[in-house]
C-alpha cells in the first residue's frame, strides 16, 4: 500500500490519519502531518481498489499528441499578400474576422503569432493555408550510451 501524502510504499504499515479534515492512509514519516484515527470505513480490500482507482485516473498525458501541424514560419508575408491579393484593408479584414486592425497589423509585420483560433480564421477569409504538417523526428541511438546524443550526431543524420 502506498502513502496517500507522500506517495512512498509502506509496506502494509500505513495507518489512518486526518489530514485537513481529510481522511487518509499515512507511512509512519508523514504521521507527524496528521491525527491518527482509529479506523477508515471500508476493509482494506476496498481502500487498496480506490487507491488503484485514483492512481490509474491521474495518469500522466502526453500533450504534444496532437500536435500534428503547426503555423508556417513566414506567415505574416503571407497573410499580407493574401490580404492585398483579395483586395481588403487591414480594417475590413480585421471586421471580417472579429479582431482589431491593430492585431491585424500586428501578425502581419510578425510581431505577433496568431492564435489557432484566429489563424482558421484568416485561412478561410483569404484561402491560404497557415498551417503545415510536423514531421516526426527520429534521434539516433549513440554508439556510447554514457555519452548522449551530440551535435555531430545531428550533423550526420542531416546529410
Amino acid at each position: 500500500m502506498q502513502c496517500e501524502l507522500c506517495g512512498k510504499d509502506c509496506g502494509g504499515h500505513c495507518k489512518p490519519a486526518m489530514v485537513d479534515s481529510v481522511k487518509m492512509m499515512l507511512c509512519p514519516g508523514c504521521m507527524k502531518h496528521g491525527k491518527g484515527v482509529k479506523e477508515i470505513r471500508g476493509t482494506p480490500e476496498r481502500v487498496q481498489r480506490t487507491l488503484l482507482r485514483r492512481q490509474r485516473r491521474h495518469r500522466e498525458k502526453d500533450v504534444y499528441q496532437k500536435m500534428d501541424r503547426e503555423i508556417i514560419s513566414d506567415w505574416g508575408s503571407t497573410i499580407k499578400a493574401a490580404r492585398k491579393k483579395k483586395g481588403l484593408t487591414r480594417e475590413k479584414l480585421g471586421f471580417n474576422i472579429g479582431e482589431r486592425t491593430v492585431t491585424i497589423s500586428k501578425i502581419e509585420n510578425g510581431e505577433l503569432r496568431p492564435s489557432d483560433d484566429v489563424a482558421k480564421k484568416l485561412e478561410k477569409e483569404l484561402s491560404i493555408t497557415l498551417f503545415e504538417e510536423v514531421k516526426e523526428v527520429h534521434t539516433p541511438v549513440s554508439q556510447k550510451p554514457s555519452q548522449g546524443l551530440t551535435l555531430g550526431d545531428f550533423i550526420r543524420q542531416e546529410e
